[in-house]
């Protein structure tokens, strides 16, 4: 197969906008020279060390979190607020906005050829432990990538997790009432996986307030919500059930 028809078979198996890493190149047939000769011809762009993309193409955040899923297997994946704008449960989306949250257990840094660009979304990494890997992720098709992101119960608990300092608690108590289809059974799975005792507090709370349904069919003998009192505001109201304080138009 000449160099030509193979290149063309690369761009044609990926949609516009993905990040080819060389590596993955390499490890796929596209040998080092191979690579080099399609960069001298043009076809293909480097963006920073290692990382390329079709020439003509847009720098979209879709394709760099992409090729940092599926080609180089860096567990980091969209959550929080953007992953719930995703799934149309929050007034706007994230993505293709101003900012994507990515998140990721500490020691996982994103490279330099992500930070040294410039995306249609600007990405910032989370660095965060209080639930799992794996737990509560979800495929998610985005303009032509399939990635990986929070499913609504965790996205939510991603939001708690940075509450109140970097994130509202009134914008979480909202969200939380748009909730009302979530599944209990997943919800209970993301709950007796939780470290976090305030992030588990803060969503049992909210979640019952609300009124959903799906509430009553938890288990909350199961889920540990530590011991002691939790001051999550000062000045706040005392909350007898979660023995939480929370600003007082919350309770």
């Amino acid at each position: 197969m000449d160099r030509i028809t193979k290149i063309n078979q690369l761009l044609q198996q990926f949609p516009p906008g993905v990040i080819f890493l060389s590596k993955w190149l390499n490890d796929h047939g596209y040998s080092y020279s191979l690579q080099q000769q399609y960069r001298k011809s043009g076809w293909l762009i480097g963006i920073g060390k290692g990382a390329m993309k079709r020439s003509g193409d847009g720098m979209l955040i879709g394709g760099a979190i992409h090729a940092l899923q599926q080609q180089a297997g860096i567990p980091v994946h969209i959550g929080g607020r953007t992953a719930l704008g995703i799934q149309g449960l929050v007034q706007y989306l994230e993505t293709g906005g101003s900012e994507t949250l990515l998140y990721a257990k500490n020691g996982i840094n994103l490279p330099s050829w992500i930070s040294n660009n410039s995306w249609d979304s600007k990405p910032r990494l989370i660095h965060t432990s209080f639930l799992p890997n794996e737990v509560g992720l979800v495929e998610n098709r985005e303009a032509g990538f399939t990635l990986k992101i929070s499913n609504p119960a965790r996205a939510m608990m991603e939001c708690l997790e940075l509450a109140p300092t970097d994130f509202d608690l009134y914008e979480a108590f909202e969200i939380m009432e748009n909730l009302g289809s979530l599944q209990p059974d997943i919800v209970q799975t993301l709950l007796e996986n939780c470290r976090s005792v305030k992030v588990k507090r803060l969503f049992l709370y909210f979640s019952e307030k609300a009124g959903h349904a799906w509430f009553k069919y938890l288990k909350p003998d199961r889920i540990d919500l530590g011991k002691g009192k939790r001051s999550i505001v000062k000045n706040g109201v005392w909350v007898t059930t979660y023995q939480t304080t929370l600003p007082g138009d919350l309770v």
